[in-house]
């Protein structure tokens, strides 16, 4: 017992899993605001009929009972694929109630806020790694019996308006996509303890079973079309990687077959690898041709009607954009698929092109740019690239144990000299990571998934020579009645195409779908409440909505006179990264400008290159800038000085519009010495007679105060009253924390018998 306790307490419950209390994580944005939504206009008119007991999923969105105080709120179950404690709830499933039971998403969640000339967007990352089928790198390779791969994550970009914080009347748009390993049956071999272990294909599967249903999967959660990028070598003197492609074109091959040719599955190969070496391509133009063709064929989803100005001045790129536009505007239909060997690199490369790509259409629908485009270098791009490395880094290290080793730079070809080291050691790190410790990373995920259960009279995990039989259940019973050849999907999905089946109306979806009436004033549905939290002490320093990562504050330049926008090019110099660095050295920067000034002469030039090869391995060289550490100003030369007085200067003259080596004008200076003169004889002024002196030199004007505020200037404030109510009910809350507490009211009596009333008879 003690050895199975162990090995559940190796899963860190608190890294990398996520839970909300009023959203539904498994579901998509798309999912939550049109499904979820969709029966209250039946609710209007059935307002009182007696409705199910369960929770809300949104904070206001019911429906107001006619001379009451209860609202209607809709829920569904969470799509369980993506839920990682549901094995460990089902003991208690039937025995307590709906709201103990807190589902939970494992992957990754990031928020940064993208400022447009002061109004706020909020750019959320939120990725989600399927249950099913889940492990290490070469511990799960290819697919399972019921057509679930390895290292499936679904990743969904969310824009959202921050000016407007409700989801009736603000404007939210999503794009979602889909990473995962080769539908098919193959495997690794990791007892040679080489870098790149061969590719086996386990099983035949000549008629694309396996492959069958894992697409029969994503039509249903998704719709049509599904797009295949697969970025797997195709060219190789030996054969490895180009095992995978051949399989995967033909199982796509015979599938398409029996499709309707409007929802055939479409297959893109591209070598990324070959392009990469190859020094007259550019990897990055060729992805985002790629990336423009899939957004059109998909289109995305936002909650709002195209913009009027859109309809007066329509783009080309706006009118030839997929999807399914409706009255309340556009959904998403259809998926991309992205896949390399580990789905890690590469793939997350791929799919950063792709989500800027819908970055820009999302940005546009949402009326914040004129044209549907996004260039490199500018701040909103630069804030986006890096959630998308922390995504790939914290998804890298679930599956890969290691960071990426390959990043955006890496294929842009900017990257430092300094990175082909931390890409070494990252793919140390990784093999190592697979060599030595996956073995018992998979015995905890198959523990904590409830893959494996331990039972007495049988071999306990870690006897097991391999979890094959846990994952493949037709191993350990008769194989059930095998789908048909040729009609691989299920007849519900395709009707519906290409609409996804999980988002249609009908009556095996409105099953899942349960209503419960709350009281208008509950904390869980009063979105306000939930996320100010006013009833606690809290510092709005602390709240995660100012400290999440902010364009104006750590992207965009710090010197004033350049365009604020975050979608204007800058030099990698003009950066707010460049400046200060990364979060943790910004007080060091700030301390090396204020010491500046006094600072002792500086080592020499074999000195500063030492201390630079030390300093090699920070994160702001990692940015593609030179920190302030490494290059300090030069002054071993006196012929220099010019110089170092020009930079200093420089940057002044930008500011204040002179030069301070430069002397001043008369009539400058007149206007300086009347200033002065005017602010004295203001402060030296008698509240009394409020008078000015005697003594005034020509050319100052005399000033009369008239305000009724005597004492309020900008030397003095009259200080405030409180009146008596406030008073007492400050000496009261005093007096409550002390343990002294007032006597009830007949308003506080009566206003707790209405609270106990409405939740509880």
């Amino acid at each position: 017992m003690i050895g199975y306790l162990r090995i559940f307490q190796n899963v860190d419950l608190s890294s990398n899993f996520y839970f909300s209390y009023s959203y539904d994580l498994s579901h998509s944005l798309q999912y939550n605001l049109t499904v979820l939504r969709m029966p209250l206009e039946m609710l209007k008119s059935e307002t009182t009929q007696p409705r199910q007991e369960s929770f809300d999923i949104f904070e206001d969105e019911g429906l107001i009972t006619q001379g009451g105080s209860g609202v209607f709120g809709i829920s569904s179950e969470p799509y369980m694929k993506y839920v990682w404690n549901g094995e460990l709830l089902d003991i208690i499933k039937n025995t307590v109630h709906r709201d103990w039971l807190l589902y939970i998403i494992h992957g990754f969640c990031g928020q940064s806020k993208l400022l447009i000339y002061g109004r706020p967007v909020y750019v959320t990352l939120i990725a989600r790694r399927s249950s099913k089928f889940a492990g290490t790198r070469f511990l799960k390779r290819g697919a399972n019996c019921e057509g679930d791969v390895a290292n499936e994550v679904e990743t969904e970009q969310i824009l959202c308006d921050a000016s407007v914080m409700s989801f009736t009347a603000g404007s939210y748009s999503s794009y979602v996509q889909v990473r995962g390993s080769v539908p098919l049956y193959w495997s690794q071999d990791i007892s040679t303890m080489m870098p790149k272990p061969p590719i086996t294909l386990d099983q035949a599967d000549p008629f694309a079973h396996v492959a069958a249903l894992h697409f029969d999967q994503m039509l249903q959660r998704f719709g049509s079309p599904i797009i295949i990028l697969n970025l797997v070598k195709e060219r190789e003197k030996r054969k490895h990687e180009r095992i995978l492609s051949e399989e995967l074109v033909a199982a796509v091959t015979y599938l398409n077959q029996f499709l309707p040719p409007e929802h055939t599955i479409i297959y893109i190969p591209w070598d990324m690898a070959k392009y990469t070496k190859s020094k007259l391509c550019n990897v990055l133009d060729r992805l985002n041709v790629i990336a423009e063709s899939v957004v059109k064929k998909t289109g995305f989803f936002v909650n709002r009607p195209d913009s009027y100005c859109s309809i007066l001045r329509p783009d080309e790129k706006w009118n030839e954009l997929g999807g399914c536009v409706i009255a309340t505007g556009r959904l998403q239909t259809g998926v991309l698929r992205t896949n390399c060997v580990d789905c890690l690199d590469r793939t997350n490369t791929a799919q950063f092109m792709v989500g800027k790509c819908a970055l820009a259409y999302q940005l546009y629908s949402l009326g914040l740019i004129d044209k549907p485009n996004l260039q490199f270098d500018t701040d909103a791009v630069r804030l986006f690239e890096e959630l998308y490395e922390d995504h790939g880094d914290t998804l890298s290290l679930q599956y890969g144990g290691s960071q990426l080793v390959h990043r955006v730079k890496t294929y842009r070809k900017i990257a430092p000299w300094t990175q082909h080291s931390k890409d070494i050691m990252q793919t140390l790190s990784r093999y190592y990571s697979n060599a030595f410790s996956d073995a018992d990373r998979q015995d905890s995920i198959n523990l904590f998934l409830g893959v494996f259960h331990p039972t007495e009279g049988k071999p306990h995990l870690w006897e097991l020579p391999t979890d094959f039989y846990l994952h493949h259940k037709n191993t350990m019973r008769l194989l059930p009645t095998r789908r048909s050849y040729t009609y691989w999907w299920t007849p519900e999905v395709i009707k519906h195409l290409p609409l996804p089946y999980d988002e249609v109306i009908c009556a095996a979806n409105l099953k899942k779908l349960i209503v419960k009436k709350f009281h208008k004033y509950e904390e869980e549905i009063d979105i306000h409440n939930e996320f100010f939290r006013p009833y606690e002490l809290s510092s709005f320093d602390d709240t995660f909505c100012l400290a999440m990562t902010s364009s104006a504050r750590d992207f965009m330049p710090k010197t004033v006179g350049i365009d604020p926008s975050p979608f204007t090019v800058r030099k990698p110099d003009e950066t707010g990264k460049s400046v200060l660095g990364n979060k943790s050295n910004r007080e060091e920067a700030v301390l090396q400008r204020k010491t500046a000034a006094s600072a002792p002469p500086p080592p020499s030039e074999e000195a500063v290159s030492s201390s630079s090869e030390d300093d090699s391995g920070t994160d702001r060289e990692e940015e593609g800038s030179v920190s302030q550490r490494s290059t300090p100003v030069k002054m071993t030369d006196t012929g220099d000085s010019a110089k170092v007085t020009e930079n200093v200067v420089q940057p002044m003259k930008e500011v204040y519009g002179i030069n301070l080596s430069d002397g001043l004008s008369e009539e400058d200076l007149s206007i300086y010495s009347r200033f002065v003169e005017l602010g004295q004889r203001r402060h030296k002024q008698d509240k009394s007679s409020q008078q000015l002196c005697s003594r005034c030199p020509d050319g100052v004007i005399k000033l009369t105060p008239i305000s009724a505020f005597s004492q309020d200037n900008i030397y003095e404030v009259q200080p405030p009253r409180v009146d008596r109510k406030s008073t007492e009910i400050f000496q009261a809350h005093i007096q409550a924390s002390q343990g002294i507490m007032q006597p009830l009211g007949k308003e506080d009596t009566s206003m707790y018998r209405e609270y106990i009333r409405n939740r509880y008879l």
